[in-house]
């Protein structure tokens, strides 16, 4: 009974702390809650707290703070993410729905997620190494080029134009042709297999076509090889000097740790590779294998197969509405890129 008292007393501290950013004392704790016990209950519950080093005390002053530790207990103990009220989805759904292509969708969910959040919002594109081919199509762009575009399962698009050495803008057949075998070979298929998929194709067409198609295979290895398409967004950096009090002496280095793509990359992996479709990963503070970031926390969730999101801000988070802000988003955008 004693343990779970004390765990009722943590959580209100984090409530309290992430509402008001002041240190909580007994009394403001004994005001605010229906905690059922007497002021020196709760101030020997505290002492508890501190000793096992999920509170602290910031200065002299007789308030508390959580810790990484205290944060970390909190969030292991949620007994589920609350749910995001019917408005919230409605607006979340209306607003990612009017996305026209991929750009468009991430664009938006980086807004979107820091919106709902107020945190500095991460959303990671789908990598085409980990997708599948949907459709890839032919499409003659005069004199002896032709514009190749791969469509991946999850919404990507690449193209690229290629010189087959021979005018085709006058025959559809030889293209139309070779589009539906290479349709017919790569479709659903990992991007990293199309090359070895599309020998049977080089080997089938006709010869005078051979060239055009030997081309084509080229342009699509391409895209399979290239890991440049490793792509991170960000929105609300904003909202970092709003809590700057949260960042005394680090906002600037944090500032600094947003801008390096490849740090958020490896931590968008890392944190996704923990999460699955229903569970949201978080990591808090001293957690963070990133040195600067170690006065965040990082909320972050996988989305369709390969991309990931999520949201980075103080330890002095809302932990609950965040997990279900980039809970819901994920589903939204995987449900788009899906259809």
């Amino acid at each position: 009974m004693s343990e779970e008292r004390r765990l009722e007393v943590l959580r209100a501290i984090v409530q309290d702390y992430v509402r008001t950013s002041e240190p909580v004392g007994s009394k403001a704790l004994l005001d605010r809650h229906q905690l059922g016990v007497s002021a020196a209950t709760v101030r020997n519950d505290m002492a508890v707290l501190e000793e096992e080093g999920l509170i602290s005390a910031p200065h002299t002053s007789a308030g508390r703070v959580p810790t990484d530790a205290g944060y970390r207990l909190f969030v292991d103990r949620l007994s589920a993410v609350k749910p995001l009220t019917r408005a919230e989805r409605t607006a979340i759904e209306r607003f990612l729905h009017g996305a026209v292509d991929l750009d468009d969708v991430v664009g938006r969910t980086t807004r979107l997620l820091s919106s709902l959040t107020q945190q500095v919002a991460v959303v990671q594109y789908p990598s085409l190494t980990r997708s599948t081919v949907r459709h890839v199509e032919l499409v003659p762009v005069g004199g002896t080029r032709l514009m190749v575009v791969l469509i991946a399962n999850t919404g990507r698009v690449e193209q690229r134009v290629v010189d087959v050495g021979r005018d085709l803008s006058h025959d559809e057949g030889a293209v139309g042709d070779l589009r539906a075998r290479i349709n017919a070979a790569a479709v659903s298929h990992p991007l990293t297999a199309v090359p070895t998929r599309l020998a049977d194709v080089l080997d089938a067409v006709v010869e005078e076509d051979r060239v055009v198609a030997e081309a084509v295979a080229q342009a699509l290895a391409d895209v399979a090889a290239e890991d440049t398409e490793e792509r991170v967004v960000l929105a609300g950096t904003a909202n970092l000097a709003r809590v700057g009090s949260d960042f005394p002496t680090s906002l600037s280095s944090v500032l600094d740790a947003l801008e390096e793509h490849v740090v958020l990359l490896r931590l968008m992996g890392s944190m996704s590779a923990l999460a699955d479709e229903d569970r949201v990963a978080v990591s808090i503070g001293h957690e963070n294998p990133y040195a600067p970031l170690r006065t965040t926390s990082v909320v972050a969730t996988r989305y369709g197969v390969s991309g990931g999101l999520g949201v980075v801000g103080p330890t002095r988070m809302d932990y609950p509405q965040a997990m279900a802000a980039v809970r819901a988003v994920a589903h939204y955008v995987a449900e788009i890129l899906d259809g």
